[in-house]
Order: C-alpha cells, then sequence, then structure tokens
C-alpha cells in the first residue's frame, strides 16, 4: 500500500508523553536495520501510532529513494496469506515480503489466536532481520498482552525496542490545535484554543473532531468563536474538571539521537547501471525480465538510458494497476499478470473489465434532494457541513457524523448528499447509501456463501461511503470489524465517509473505542426537532404538496405546536387533510385547532347520498368506518 503522503514527521507534534517514540521513529527512518529492529509502538487507539509509523516510511524514502518500503496492515497480510496458500502461490507471496527494505504493519494485536499467520510472521521476520531490512509494527497493547501469541514471536517483537506512545498533555494539545489552524488558515480569539486544550479529550482524533466542530459553527455563523463559548458549543458541561499544565518535566530526550550515525550515501545510480545488474534487480522484485535478456543478445550495444528507465515506467504502471485491482480481488492482484513489463495492454484490459464488472453498492435515492431540503437552525449546522462536503469531499470534514432523533431528516440529509456528489462530479463518482442493518445483512450473506472478499471490493472502491443508522452496528463484533477496515482503507485513500445515528458516537453503547475515535476524528452534528422557522417551510412545503392552499393563519397555528420531528409533521398534514376531506370543509385554522386540540368540529350537516340529512355525530370520523346506502335507500354505518 502506498503512503499516505499526509502523515510526515514535520506534521507529528512532539510532547512529553510522545517523545521517546518519535526519537526512536526518527532513528530508525534515519538508519533503517541499524538499531532498534524491530520497532514497536503501541498505544490507545487514535493518539497517532499510525502516524508515526507512516512518517518513518517517507524519512527513509527522502533519504535512499531506492528503498522499497511496504506499509500494510495485519488484516491485508492475512487475506494475502490465505490467498497465496489457496492458490499454491506462496513463492511469489514470500517474494513480495522478503525483498522490503522496511517492512511496516500495522494493528498487530490481531495475531491473536492465529497460528498460522503467527508461524508465517516469525518466518519473515527471521528473514528480514538476517538480511538487515528494517521491520516497524504497531499495537493497541505491548507484545505480552497480545493473547495466545507465540512465545518465539514475542521474543522477536520485544528483541529491539518497544515504546509507548501516551496521551498529550496540555501544552501538547495546545500545540497540535495550533498546527491544525494553521493549516487550514484559521484564525480564533485568544484562549479559545488554551479552552479547548483544558477538556479532557482521551485522544487526538476526539480533540481533532472538537477543533472541525468550532471551525464549522465559526464559519456558519459568521461570528467569532470565544473562550467563553467553547464548552457550549462542543457539548462539554461548565463544572468539567479543567486539567492543570504540566509542570516543567525533567530532563528530555534531547541527546537521544546524538550517537546514531547517518544514513550512508545512496550506491545505486539507476541511469548508469548495466542491464545485467538490472535483470538481477527486477527478477529478486518477482518481475520477468525477458525483456532485458533478450537485448544482451543483440550484436550492438543498445542505449542503455532509454531502455531501462521504458522498463521501469512499466513497472511503474503495473504496480499501479496491481494497487486498483487488489482494492476489488486480491486473488487476481496476486496474478503474474502484473509482473510482466510487457503485458502491461493486457493488465489494463483486465483491470478495466474488473472494474466495468464489479457489483456496485446501493446508492442514493433520487427522491431526496439537496434543493427540497429546508434550513433551520435545528438543522443548520449539519447543512452546511454536508454542502462543504459537497465542494471538497473528503477535505475538510471526515468523517462527519451526524446524530439526532428519528424523523429528524438525517436519512433525506445523507440521501441529497449522495446525490449532489454524483451530479457534482458528473456521473463518475460512486457514492454509497446503506443502512446499516442492509450493511449488516449483506455481511452476514457473503460469509454463508463465502464471497466476503467481493463484499468487502463493493465498498473499498467507492468514492463515498454514506452508512446510516451505525449505531445498529453496536455489539456485532464482525460488522464494526469489518467497518474498521472498511473506514482505514477509505480514510486513507481520501474517500468521503458519512455517518449517522440517533446518537452521538459517546453514548452508542457497545461500540468498539478504535470506531468511536474515528467516528470523532472529523466532525460530529446534532439534527434537533424542528424549529418554529424551519416548522414553517416544512408546513407550507407539505401543504403546497397535497394542492392545499397556503393559508398564512393556518401555517402560523401549526408552526407554533412544538414536535419532535419532521415525521411527525406529515403525520399531523396527513391527518387534517383526511379530517377535512370525510367533513367536507376547507382546512383551515379554526377547523386544524379543532381537530388538534380536541374539541368538536360540528361541522353544518351535510347531505347523504340517499338525500336525507346526516346527523353530524355520525359524521365524526373517529366513529365511522363505511357510510352507503343500501339497496332500499337506507344509509348503512359501521362504527369503529
Amino acid at each position: 500500500m502506498d503512503l499516505d503522503p499526509r502523515y510526515r514527521f514535520e506534521n507529528y507534534i512532539v510532547g512529553g508523553a510522545n517523545r521517546l517514540a518519535v526519537s526512536a521513529a526518527r532513528a530508525v527512518g534515519q538508519s533503517p536495520g541499524t538499531s532498534y529492529n524491530p520497532l514497536f509502538i503501541y498505544s490507545s487507539s487514535g493518539l497517532g501510532k499510525t502516524h508515526l509509523m507512516l512518517a518513518i516510511g517517507h524519512l527513509a524514502r527522502s533519504l535512499n529513494p531506492q528503498m522499497t518500503v511496504e506499509y500494510v496492515t495485519l488484516e491485508e497480510f492475512i487475506e494475502e496469506l490465505n490467498h497465496a496458500i489457496g492458490d499454491s502461490a506462496m513463492e511469489l507471496f514470500k517474494q513480495r515480503f522478503h525483498m522490503v527494505d522496511m517492512l511496516l504493519l500495522d494493528d498487530v494485536q490481531f495475531l491473536a489466536g492465529r497460528k498460522e499467520t503467527q508461524s508465517e510472521m516469525l518466518r519473515l521476520f527471521n528473514t528480514l532481520q538476517r538480511a538487515g531490512k528494517q521491520v516497524v509494527l504497531t499495537s493497541d497493547r505491548p507484545p505480552s498482552e497480545i493473547g495466545d501469541l507465540d512465545e518465539r514471536l514475542i521474543t522477536r517483537l520485544t528483541g529491539g525496542l518497544v515504546v509507548d506512545v501516551g496521551s498529550p498533555d496540555y501544552e501538547t494539545r495546545v500545540a497540535i490545535l495550533r498546527s491544525k489552524c494553521e493549516e487550514r488558515g484559521v484564525v480564533f480569539e485568544a484562549g479559545v484554543l488554551d479552552e479547548v486544550a483544558r477538556i479532557n479529550f482521551t485522544n487526538v482524533r476526539e480533540l481533532q473532531g472538537a477543533l472541525n466542530r468550532l471551525i464549522a459553527c465559526q464559519t456558519l455563523e459568521e461570528a467569532p468563536v470565544t473562550a467563553r463559548s467553547v464548552r457550549e458549543l462542543l457539548g462539554e458541561k461548565p463544572d468539567t474538571p479543567l486539567l492543570v499544565p504540566s509542570q516543567a518535566r525533567g530532563q528530555e530526550f534531547a541527546s537521544f539521537l546524538s550517537d546514531l550515525s547517518e544514513v550512508v550515501s545512496q550506491h545505486i545510480d539507476s541511469w548508469r547501471v548495466r542491464v545485467v545488474e538490472a535483470m538481477t534487480y527486477w527478477h529478486q522484485l518477482g518481475y520477468v525480465t525477458l525483456l532485458l535478456e533478450r537485448t544482451l543478445e543483440a550484436t550492438e550495444e543498445p542505449d542503455v538510458d532509454t531502455l531501462l528507465s521504458r522498463f521501469e515506467a512499466s513497472i511503474r504502471r503495473l504496480r499501479e494497476l496491481e494497487a486498483e485491482a487488489s482494492k476489488i480481488d486480491t486473488q487476481l492482484a496476486a496474478s503474474e499478470l502484473f509482473k510482466d513489463p510487457e503485458r502491461v495492454g493486457e493488465a489494463e484490459l483486465v483491470l478495466a473489465r474488473l472494474v466495468g464488472g464489479a457489483e456496485p453498492p446501493p446508492g442514493p435515492d433520487p427522491a431526496f434532494t439537496r434543493s427540497e431540503l429546508e434550513v433551520g437552525a435545528s438543522n443548520q449546522l449539519a447543512v452546511h457541513a454536508v454542502d462543504t462536503i459537497i465542494d471538497e469531499p473528503g477535505k475538510k470534514y471526515n468523517p462527519l457524523f451526524v446524530y439526532g432523533p428519528r424523523g429528524v431528516g438525517k436519512t433525506h440529509l445523507l440521501n441529497a448528499l449522495g446525490n449532489e456528489l454524483i451530479a457534482q462530479s458528473g456521473g463518475a463518482f460512486t457514492v454509497a447509501v446503506v443502512n446499516a442493518s442492509q450493511f449488516i445483512d449483506e455481511l452476514i450473506a457473503a460469509l454463508q456463501e463465502e464471497q466476503i472478499e467481493k463484499w468487502r471490493a463493493r465498498y473499498r472502491v467507492v468514492d463515498a461511503l454514506i452508512l446510516d443508522d451505525v449505531d445498529k452496528c453496536a455489539g456485532k463484533e464482525r460488522s464494526q470489524e469489518e467497518l474498521f477496515h472498511i473506514f482505514n482503507s477509505l480514510f486513507y485513500n481520501g474517500r468521503q465517509i458519512v455517518f449517522a445515528s440517533e446518537h452521538a458516537p459517546k453514548a452508542i453503547e457497545g461500540l468498539e473505542e478504535r470506531l468511536r475515535s474515528r467516528f470523532e476524528g472529523g466532525l460530529v452534528v446534532e439534527i434537533q426537532a424542528p424549529d418554529h422557522a424551519l416548522r414553517e417551510k416544512l408546513y407550507a412545503r407539505y401543504l403546497a404538496d397535497v394542492g392545499e392552499r397556503l393559508d398564512r393563519p393556518l401555517i402560523d397555528f401549526l408552526a407554533s405546536r412544538s414536535v419532535a420531528s419532521v415525521a411527525e409533521m406529515r403525520g399531523i398534514v396527513d391527518r387534517l387533510m383526511k379530517a377535512a376531506d370525510v367533513v367536507g370543509v376547507p382546512l383551515n385554522a379554526s377547523f386544524a385547532r379543532k381537530e388538534l386540540e380536541g374539541g368538536a368540529t360540528a361541522p353544518a350537516p351535510s347531505k347523504q347520498s340517499n338525500g336525507r340529512d346526516a346527523d353530524p355525530f355520525f359524521l365524526d370520523e373517529e366513529k365511522i368506518l363505511w357510510d352507503w346506502p343500501d339497496v332500499t335507500g337506507r344509509a348503512i354505518e359501521e362504527f369503529r
């Protein structure tokens, strides 16, 4: 997997809780394989383990562009291993990982209980370490606390340096907030960031999520956020205990790197190497070199620089195609087709057919549009966030988490967003809009039919994933595990992610902490019951939709009544329309007041179909179910 360019040492804030880990990571990046091998980094979710790991890879590549750095999550490693075993392709699997110069392996806590994977991992570590190759691992716990782990593997994991990343202290939180504001060109009043940093967030993702909310509020309301309003805007109680800034700490690890040697200068000049050296290099990486072998048979010396440049360009293209194929079908990605520089055209054709034939995920309901989405104080912040995403998907608010009670318009908002993303891209965007219940049902069916890879591919290739009622995943271990990996895949590739729920992430019982921290790492916004202004707009729209005259007193009366949801408002309009139709009077404020507040409607007597006057009592819709004349002309009534 390519290294995410956003995660580098330059934008990693160093504090007392992570200083040792950062110092060790820099040492490894500057001199891979010579010190702290392996380097094992552990911490709770959301504290920057993956950021630090990817920063190591970027630093190593910047110092030595020829270095092969491979980043992979343990889940992806297991998937590739299983496919290699099933396809009798273990040699290709070993070639891929044994030839890397630096292996970055994320989330190794999932090794627990996987005996076969542990055995292969042990062999891989032995091979890489004997060759002086660097290994970096991350986990949410130290090696000794990973359950059911081979003692030999524990010995390997702890044989280098094991460091932890703690929760950031007050000063570090302030530094992180300032850095993020500088990145986004946002300015707050003095004291705002200090006040945010005093709130006891458990990890950096929550801290960034709080900052996102303040930025959104300041942008939407066009008024500066103040230090006094911070806690109210973030939903924190005024009496929330403040964290006292840490006192001056003891000796820092400023001299930690002083005894480390500098990385050696590059040994290979790719423009001057001989053909036979290139053959050996690429063959070791698993690529077919027949084109170069035929060059050696020529009677005249060819243009070696041009030859090797074109050969390398073909391999770069094959790697791009292989990466795209792996998102859809990891089994196909392991094919030798992506290892032959003379078959680039064939590989492109196969990938095009694969992408075109992949079963797309469910998309948005076209009935929900942005133009029909009425805006008021109760949903203004959520709609603002959606409009920002429409303009720049995957940038500012990613993920977006919208919560609120049923019937307040969350589903309309999600589907409208999906439709706008597709429209703005000219139909090029693949947008998945799915309810968590359907998401879980699909997963269960895929497991039963042994089509889990195909199911995963449906969601990993989308440009935007919009998941409604995500709280239904709580308490379902496998569903949360799959969602966790899909989230990571989409997020690290800059794809937009949106969730909706009845409850805020911190209030969802049974939600794993690793998911909770990711949900809170973007922007969390609430949609409340419709306010008065929004009720006016919605009632006017609903009445217009059913062809009713827009009577101002009627709308004023309806809007004055508090309701819990948009759905309840629709129900009120339907009820009034039905009652007015039964009684045969126009719908107005007076009739609505009597109907909704329990007063007798007492309409004027009306004519039955038999021509006789009917008693108003028997026209009460709560009493009559049927009313028609029989063959003798008598009115027949059935009561509820």
